[in-house]
């Protein structure tokens, strides 16, 4: 069994640390949070090395394979290569266990919305509560809610303070959005599990 710690970088099989270099880990970590989901080699190559990187797209199947090696998997399972197209993990019923620091996640999604805030006037606010600090839910997912929040905040929003908050009730999570009055909340249950198809 192969598990993530993404806010350390650290992972384990079968409970045993597994020693990855930075890219082995990027490359895994990038693939696993796309599980069931073909990922090309200029994505892996943007969202891995940087979209800075111009060499042969060969070089992720040599950190592939060195993967493949350090983590048991075969040449087709999980991680498939798809001829011509990419990458894909595959995992039949998935249930991802991720936990993030909430505080590090904002301030790294705060920063690639920044053109769009300082356009709009706005300087952000984090008032998260200490205690709920760590979240367990799929990055992904947890940004993709984010990005739909603030698109439909974004467009009335006048120049003043966006403000994001958390609070933690008896089931669930809220990360609210305050543009100037403009309120969207984000519920999440407590210690969720994201099942991905």
């Amino acid at each position: 069994m192969i598990t993530i710690d993404r806010e350390k970088h650290v992972v384990h099989k079968d409970g045993e640390v597994v020693c990855l270099t930075g890219l082995e880990y990027g490359l895994l970590a990038f693939l696993t949070s796309r599980v069931n989901r073909v990922c090309t080699r200029n994505e892996i190559l943007d969202h891995v090395w940087g979209t800075r990187f111009h060499y042969d797209t060969g070089t992720i199947d040599v950190h592939l394979n060195a993967l493949r090696r350090k983590l048991g998997f075969s040449s087709k399972y999980p991680i498939e290569t798809i001829r011509g197209v990419g990458f894909i993990y595959r995992v039949e019923h998935a249930v991802a266990h991720y936990t993030i620091d909430l505080q590090q996640f904002m301030i790294e999604w705060l920063n690639k919305h920044e053109i769009d805030l300082v356009s709009a006037g706005l300087v952000a606010q984090l008032q998260l509560t200490p205690f709920v600090n760590e979240l367990t839910i799929e990055p992904d997912a947890l940004e993709r809610l984010l990005d739909s929040a603030l698109a439909a905040l974004l467009p009335g929003a006048r120049p003043g303070v966006i403000k994001i908050a958390s609070r933690l009730t008896l089931n669930s999570f809220s990360l609210t959005l305050d543009i100037n009055g403009m309120v969207n909340e984000l519920r999440i249950p407590v210690n969720s599990e994201i099942h991905q198809s």
